[in-house]
């Protein structure tokens, strides 16, 4: 009978401690990473999704109301949609100023924050751009603000939180090593951009930002705009243009046919792959050197 009842125990399904709400693809892929099987991670956003303009679904809201930790990127970068959701799924565990609310971006040092707001500039994000998640080196930063807020929540399992972060440190460590070695060459190289979605990015390994399709953020490119832009690859001989995975792609397209620039198109996110294969993509077409 003492052999049937722990064959019974053991076969009893493990129940994840706490559910999470994440917003994008590439918080979802940390969390799991640092939860193990001690979270139940759910992401709302898809990886094919404008991060600024995510459509509601009845769904988002389910997962909202049944979810113990909301993890976001924050900057603004969820301003449009999140807190619509977070008012129908009515579920005072995560809102803003909770235990179960976490806002990455108060971790980080944003960049190219405007001095002053106007509809003139186009749509500026008043915190800095929130797109800091594309710089590799910020990632550890991340995997721990998770780990310790995990931690915080589920004390019972801070052993496996600990360990399971540092595991992705020493991991995460060597990739860095890769990435930052591959990406050398093209140090002091300049590029265009559709927006600056990858200014992060191209900030950590010296590549400048020359110019961008859009005249402004959320502007869509004029003829006379395109134009200039053409005329200045040519006359700087940039070789790069990358495009985001959600803009259109035929203005980028035709520049290149026009100014012999390489166009490329960049995942801004995680996608069906790996954190690991999300960066060496980003390397490998960013820098062919």
């Amino acid at each position: 009978m003492k052999k049937i009842a722990l064959a019974l125990l053991c076969s009893l399904p493990i129940f994840a401690s706490v559910h999470v709400a994440a917003a994008y693809p590439y918080i979802g892929e940390l969390t799991k990473t640092i939860a193990g099987d001690k979270a139940e991670v759910s992401v709302i956003a898809s990886a094919s999704s404008d991060p600024h303009f995510v459509t509601p679904r009845p769904s988002y809201i389910g997962i909202l109301r049944s979810s113990d930790l909301l993890i976001l990127n924050g900057g603004g970068l969820e301003i449009g949609w999140i807190p619509p959701l977070l008012a129908q799924a009515n579920n005072a565990k995560i809102v803003q100023g909770s235990q179960g609310y976490l806002d990455l971006s108060r971790y980080v040092k944003m960049i190219d924050k405007p001095v002053s707001l106007s509809r003139a500039q186009g749509d500026v994000h008043a915190e800095g751009n929130p797109h800091y998640a594309l710089d590799p080196h910020i990632m550890p930063t991340l995997a721990k603000v998770i780990m310790l807020k995990l931690s915080a929540m589920d004390p019972a399992n801070k052993n496996v939180y600990q360990a399971n972060y540092d595991a992705f440190v020493k991991h995460w460590s060597d990739k860095l090593a890769q990435w930052d070695a591959a990406m050398a060459p093209c140090r002091n190289t300049q590029v265009v951009q559709y927006h600056e979605l990858f200014n992060y990015f191209f900030n950590r390994y010296g590549i400048r930002t020359a110019a961008t399709i859009e005249p402004l953020p959320g502007i869509s490119p004029s003829s006379k705009h395109t134009m200039e832009v053409i005329t200045q690859i040519r006359s700087e001989k940039i070789p790069l243009i990358t495009q985001d995975d959600y803009h259109e792609p035929k203005t980028a397209q035709f520049i290149a046919e026009k100014s012999g620039a390489r166009a490329v198109i960049l995942a801004h996110d995680v996608g069906n792959g790996s954190l690991d294969k999300w960066f060496d993509t980003l390397v490998t077409q960013t820098c062919l050197r």
